[in-house]
């Protein structure tokens, strides 16, 4: 829980850092930008001056295809902005060909041709939207593993599951949301905007959540028996498996299991260092990981554990949920508690 403290903190504070910061620095130029007027000199305002083409130069290796444009002005000032797209793209930026570049904070901000203008890479309209998207798509993340650590170190006593609907439920719609989270910025016209849809997009994940929790909630009361029929195997299948217990047969490799025996071992193909498990091993039930189980953060996620007795000492095998029939087969047993339906 110490790495999940660690990690959500961290994800807050970059999270932080780009709304804060980043997006708002952004947001201030591209506000900046568009109430700027013309004039003759001074960097916060828009000053425009005539020019000629003197050359393109394509930008090689990129996915977005973009090119430079070497002018000279009507002092002599030489310059080169980068414009996205191919400089035969229409206008077609063709050597000699009389433009007009703009000025803003000392950059050229937009070219405009005859009866077309077209912005620089320095525009600063949507800088923010990259920052905007990593920032709420980090922030959303991080909320949901600051939950996991705050249930965790607050609330874990009220749940034995290793994996309870108070932390998956709530995780589940954090990820969720960081999709519209890291989209929103792109499809909209300003940050606010953004805002509001991502409020929008969260209203049916919150609603959705909260009928997951409901149900999981009312299925999870009770005994957490998992009913489970058995099916004796017709010929060996190897299982991966552990048995945890204070048994000379526990083991965290495989399991072999067969119409009539049931065996252990480190190789994959089954065949070798096999070792029996004996007859005196009884299951009981098969149920749904604890968080005090012993080793749980090794186990699956679609692990489920069979509770067993070997001479009175307890013992756990733990293995996928689909092997678990056959293993109940082999052992011989009978459906745990077939009146309750599958969680």
């Amino acid at each position: 829980m110490r790495r999940a403290a660690v990690t959500g903190i961290l994800c807050a504070l970059v999270a932080a850092w780009l709304l804060l910061v980043n997006v708002r620095g952004a947001v201030d130029d591209e506000r900046a930008f568009r109430a700027a007027v013309s004039c003759d000199s001074g960097d916060d305002c828009l000053r425009t001056t005539g020019a000629r083409i003197d050359r393109t130069e394509r930008v090689e290796g990129k996915k977005t295809a973009s090119y430079f444009l070497y002018v000279t002005e009507a002092d002599g000032t030489t310059s080169s902005p980068r414009l996205w797209g191919s400089p035969s793209d229409p206008p077609a930026a063709t050597k000699g060909t009389r433009v007009e570049v703009t000025y803003w904070r000392g950059e050229i901000r937009y070219v405009d041709f005859d009866s077309t203008r077209r912005y620089t890479t320095a525009d600063p309209r949507g800088d923010y939207r990259p920052f905007a998207s990593f920032g709420l798509a980090i922030g959303l993340f991080g909320a949901g593993i600051l939950w996991v650590w705050y249930w965790w170190a607050r609330h874990s006593r009220s749940s034995v599951r290793a994996d309870p609907w108070q932390i998956g439920v709530p995780t589940t719609g954090a990820v969720l949301l960081t999709l519209p989270g890291a989209g929103a910025p792109w499809v909209t016209d300003s940050f606010g905007s953004a805002l509001r849809l991502l409020g929008l997009c969260s209203l049916p994940i919150l609603a959705g959540c909260s009928v997951a929790a409901l149900l999981v909630r009312r299925r999870q009361r009770g005994d957490d028996t998992i009913a489970m029929a058995p099916s004796v195997p017709t010929e060996e299948r190897i299982l991966t498996a552990r048995i945890v217990g204070g048994v000379p047969y526990a083991t965290q490799g495989f399991l072999v299991a067969g119409p009539t025996s049931l065996w252990s071992t480190p190789d994959p193909t089954g065949k070798a260092f096999r070792r029996r498990i004996p007859t005196t091993l009884t299951p009981i039930r098969v149920r749904p990981q604890y968080w005090r189980d012993p080793d749980q953060p090794n186990y699956g996620a679609k692990a489920v554990v069979l509770e067993c007795e070997d001479d009175g000492r307890p013992v756990l095998v733990v293995t996928d949920r689909k092997n678990m029939p056959w293993l109940l087969g082999t052992l011989g047993s009978t459906s745990t508690r077939p009146e309750q339906p599958l969680p």
